[in-house]
Parts: structure tokens; sequence; C-alpha cells
């Protein structure tokens, strides 16, 4: 079992409360093969002293996440990754990653007075240039999905 480094970055000025931004990064490290079964997390409050947050929001992050079976608190040794997700559940953590990132980014570029249409050309250009760079068919030419890389 080891102690992975934790590189937690909480936005204070969303809406999304912290501890609920504590949890979905948790979740998104186990998605992403970050996190393992019996890996330790910090203390409740050493994450607290390294997010510069209340021990009591990361203690709500941490009972969530226990709730939900994602780790397991053993009193005097320490909260542990307790099961290793099933691929639906890594699926399903990792949608639910790209859908909180696809909200704040449209909330930044309406906060920015961008329009929808505004948005959808931004990524039609961003997404095109990306296949170039990476020497990928265009989308007309292949619908497979794949990574963009820009």
């Amino acid at each position: 079992m080891n102690k992975p480094s934790f590189q937690i970055q909480l936005d204070f000025r969303s809406n999304l409360p912290i501890y609920l931004q504590i949890v979905n990064r948790i979740e998104q490290m186990i998605a992403a093969g970050v996190l393992h079964r019996g890996d330790q997390l910090p203390t409740v409050r050493e994450m607290a002293t390294e997010l510069r947050v209340n021990f009591n929001t990361v203690a709500r992050a941490y009972t969530t996440l226990d709730e939900a079976g994602l780790i397991s608190t053993q009193r005097g040794r320490g909260t542990y990754i307790w099961e290793e997700p099933n691929p639906q559940v890594v699926s399903l953590l990792r949608q639910k990653g790209l859908d909180a990132l696809t909200r704040r980014y449209l909330r930044e570029a309406s906060r920015l007075g961008f329009t929808l249409p505004d948005v959808v050309q931004s990524l039609d250009e961003r997404l095109r240039n990306g296949r170039e760079k990476a020497g990928l068919p265009s989308r007309e030419q292949d619908q497979s999905p794949d990574r963009f890389n820009s």
C-alpha cells in the first residue's frame, strides 16, 4: 500500500461546493487509474491543511466517498481506496468528470460574453486544428473516436 501525492486544485469561485470538488477530483483520480485499491489517502487534517480548507469540509468529502463505497476509513490506521471500480463505474466516473469540465467551460465562456454559436465554432476550429497537427484524417474521412492533441 502506498500513499500517492495529491494535486487537488479547488475553484473557490465555483458554485460547486468545495467538498464536492474534492469528491469529484478523487473520483477522477480513481477513474484515471492514478489511485488504486489499497492506496492511502491523506488524513482529513493533512488534506485540509494542504488545500487550506476547514477540516470539516474534507471530512464531509471523505464521508461522501465512504458512503459511495470508494474509500474506507479505519480508525487509527487511515483512509484507503476500498475497491477497484469495475469498468462501468470507471466509465461513469470518467463521463461525470467530462460533464463537469464541460459545464465549467460553458459557464466561463458565458461569463466572458460568448454565445453558444461562438463556443461551437471555437471548438470546431480547435478540433480541426488538433486533428491536422496530429496527422489524423478529417472528420469527413474518418468517423472513429480519437483523442485530441491541442
